[in-house]
């Protein structure tokens, strides 16, 4: 009985600030630069809200950037984990919405699309919580229809980071790192889509943000385009 109030008091109001703190202190030694800001500006001048789709290797220095992206939203799970991400999540000025495929998602969907008709923008990791890391997974296009808004795939590459054992090699990037945040071409999904079309639009979103991420993370082996992105 101690331990789990032990653990909920952990879970719940120590490791989320203390994370945050962290998160925050490494980010601010960053060398950020945007990339095809356009892009996004572009869909929030007509639309007002949109999807940020990344995956999970990556979101590391979303976490803080996207804060100022406000009012915004992202999914989370009801696990013990995504309450303590939920908390962190919650200090930053985002809205934890609680839910997943396998617990809640309905009315969680339904609370996006709330959030959206409110011109909040949504967070999304494509691939999270657990994988196969890389892979969109049919909650994206879900998310884009009950919200009706367009998914821009946003991608984060670093020239110095650590890579940890974890099942995507999660990445952070080293304190004071160059670090690209970049923005991908909208796309759309329609409300009602087949099984056939439903497939192929998650893969065609699937290749276009790999695409993305690759051809951002070339950027490094090239020195002089590197000075001209960070003069």
């Amino acid at each position: 009985m101690i331990k789990e109030k032990f653990k909920h008091i952990l879970y719940r109001y120590v490791l989320p600030y203390a994370g945050l703190f962290m998160v925050k202190l490494i980010f601010f030694t960053y060398r950020v630069r945007i990339l095809d800001q356009k892009k996004e500006t572009d869909v929030l001048l007509s639309k007002k809200g949109l999807i940020y789709a990344s995956w999970h290797q990556r979101f590391f220095p979303g976490i803080t950037f996207f804060s100022t992206r406000k009012p915004i939203a992202i999914m989370i799970s009801k696990s013990l984990d995504g309450e303590l991400i939920a908390r962190a999540v919650d200090a930053l000025g985002w809205y934890p919405v609680r839910g997943s495929s396998s617990r809640g998602g309905k009315k969680a969907l339904q609370k996006v699309k709330e959030l959206a008709f409110l011109n909040y923008k949504i967070g999304h990791i494509v691939d999270g919580p657990r994988g196969p890391f890389g892979i969109v997974k049919p909650g994206l296009l879900k998310i884009a229809q009950a919200a009706d808004l367009p998914i821009v795939p946003t991608i984060t590459s670093s020239q110095n980071k650590w890579v940890f054992k974890s099942w995507d090699r999660f990445m952070v990037p080293k304190p004071f790192s160059r670090v690209i945040i970049r923005f991908g071409d909208a796309i759309s999904v329609l409300p009602e889509l087949g099984r056939g079309e439903f497939e192929e639009k998650r893969l065609l979103i699937e290749k276009q943000m790999r695409n993305l991420y690759e051809d951002t993370d070339r950027i490094w082996f090239y020195p002089e385009k590197v000075r001209e992105i960070f003069k």
